[in-house]
């Protein structure tokens, strides 16, 4: 089957199948060629790999990656477009759609039950409102992926890159850089979508570390930290975790910022990644 990246073949299957684009479900689908190779570029894909897709939508970019990879497992939640993708990617062998939430199923079962082996990547154009739960699912339950490459609102990139002492700089920055290394690799407009959505794309890549960026006792307590810490960017440390959840008294939370050579006038946007562990491994005693 051609290409269907064009404005007009996509046009053409939306109206052959009379599609209705579901907002509810965050439904926007790629036009655009440059955009769709960058996406494959930037994840490297090779014969040697599997790519786990979320949301082929009509296989636009489907069709790239089976060109490029070993096997690819497209996982689609909306029903009305599982006969639409048997018909475009009818004559793919290497490509197997799946009819199911990703964020219901247990992806590392899926990938025994299919027999994957080798290098795993997942690649995407995610519905806005559940790139985080996608993305931190894959990361937590630590499925075997290589790399993440997805297309996802461009704030939301932004944020998981972001350095400390930026606006950007937040917990989803400390939860994606304890699991990877993130790079922008291209802005995206809003018109090369049809239909157009009200905010720009970027994609960004998450080169997944072989092991988490530092060592802690208690991942829980480290998260629950950083989220202490960013609740009330404009309270200092000590003052944010002393008025948090944590159920630790002042005279504690002082005692171990001291022990951890943070002082307890600094604010969590200031903490890099390994005082956050230093605090709760301090903390955890």
């Amino acid at each position: 089957m051609e290409r269907l990246v064009s404005p007009k073949k996509t046009q053409e299957i939306v109206n052959k199948y009379k599609f209705k684009f579901s907002k509810s479900l965050g439904q926007n689908f790629l036009i655009d060629e440059n955009i769709l190779y960058k996406i494959v570029d930037g994840a490297e894909v090779s014969k040697e790999d599997t790519v786990i897709e979320v949301g082929p939508g009509i296989g636009t970019l489907t069709q790239v990656l089976s060109d490029r990879a070993k096997r690819v497992i497209a996982i689609e939640i909306d029903k009305k477009l599982i006969p639409i993708l048997g018909k475009t990617l009818g004559d793919r062998d290497n490509v197997e759609v799946v009819h199911a939430d990703i964020l219901k199923i247990d992806i590392n079962k899926l990938i025994e039950e299919k027999n994957i082996v080798g290098d795993i990547k997942l690649i995407a154009n995610l519905p806005y409102y559940v790139t985080t739960p996608i993305i931190m699912k894959f990361l937590e339950e630590k499925v075997p992926i290589k790399n993440i490459v997805v297309m996802i609102q461009k704030e939301v990139a932004y944020r998981m890159q972001a350095q400390p002492g930026t606006k950007d700089y937040g917990s989803l920055s400390i939860a994606v850089q304890y699991y990877c290394d993130p790079k922008i690799i291209t802005r995206v407009p809003c018109t090369v979508f049809i239909p157009q959505p009200k905010v720009e794309s970027t994609v960004i890549k998450l080169e997944v570390l072989s092991e988490p960026r530092v060592k802690v006792k208690d991942e829980k307590l480290m998260f629950a930290i950083v989220k202490a810490s960013f609740g009330k960017r404009r309270k200092t440390l000590l003052n944010a975790l002393t008025n948090s959840e944590l159920g630790f008294d002042k005279d504690t939370i002082r005692t171990a910022l001291e022990n951890s050579n943070i002082e307890p006038s600094r604010r969590g946007e200031t903490l890099v990644i390994e005082e956050f562990a230093r605090l709760s491994e301090c903390l955890g005693k």
